[in-house]
């Protein structure tokens, strides 16, 4: 028979179930679903530049539109052969890129001043910033065009494992190939610092602390104090909520 403590632990734990999402940190309600594809199209440095020409098979045949492209052929046909983008995409995207990021590149300021317009009501800066890193292939300080769109293909086309293991790369902070309790916990407190404190239902001070307990709980199999990449799968692809959240930026191109 479970006590009343069992209980209210059980029922913090499907709140907190709820808002649990690999690639963002909750997950969205159908509801919220098209404006958060809006808003994360509006955080890629090309949407200003390319909404005019939507990105899909339908709408890339304008040769006027791609004759100002400027790219060298071996470096696109190489992108198309390692993303899920056709070659038209990648030209439209390219020259998005480079319209608003003229270097050919976004630094960590730039990145975390764009991703702040879109969370006003709290502080946006450490999220962007562990998600910068997660752009950063080559931890250079830089996210070239090339770093963009092979991780834009993963979260918008990838494979289910493909987009649990970038999710799982934003998340090990050091890359040392495992999940701390103290890596977890940056992660969540700055999710909730994203959010802000004028959130319905008002958040605990206490909320980011009982996600963490509850991720280990689900994820640390063995109980060694740390989440690998196995674990992290193998949890992640029988929870139902986790793989629907999964599917909010399918068809998003």
């Amino acid at each position: 028979m479970k006590s009343k403590s069992q209980d209210r632990s059980l029922s913090e734990s499907t709140e907190l179930d709820r808002s649990f999402d690999p690639l963002t940190g909750n997950t969205p309600s159908k509801a919220t679903k098209r404006s958060i594809k809006q808003r994360f199209l509006k955080l890629l440095p090309c949407y200003h530049s390319a909404t005019s020409a939507s990105i899909n098979q339908n709408s890339v045949s304008d040769d006027g539109e791609l004759s100002t492209v400027r790219y060298r052929p071996e470096g696109l046909e190489r992108l198309v052969g390692r993303t899920s983008f056709s070659k038209k995409e990648l030209q439209i995207l390219y020259r998005g890129f480079k319209n608003e990021c003229p270097s050919g590149a976004v630094n960590e300021e730039m990145f975390k001043n764009i991703y702040s317009q879109f969370f006003p009501q709290g502080d946006s800066s450490m999220y962007a910033h562990f998600l910068f890193e997660a752009f950063d292939a080559h931890h250079n300080g830089s996210v070239s065009f090339e770093d963009f769109v092979l991780s834009l293909s993963i979260i918008l086309r990838g494979s289910i494992t493909d987009k649990l293991n970038w999710a799982f790369n934003l998340y090990d902070l050091n890359k040392d190939g495992c999940i701390t309790r103290e890596e977890m916990t940056d992660i969540m407190h700055s999710i909730y610092d994203m959010m802000g404190k004028y959130t319905y239902p008002c958040m605990r001070d206490s909320d980011p602390k009982d996600h963490v307990e509850i991720f280990f709980q689900k994820m640390d199999k063995n109980n060694d104090g740390v989440v690998t990449v196995e674990e992290f799968l193998e949890t992640c692809q029988k929870d139902e909520n986790i793989m629907r959240s999964l599917q909010m930026f399918d068809d998003i191109i």
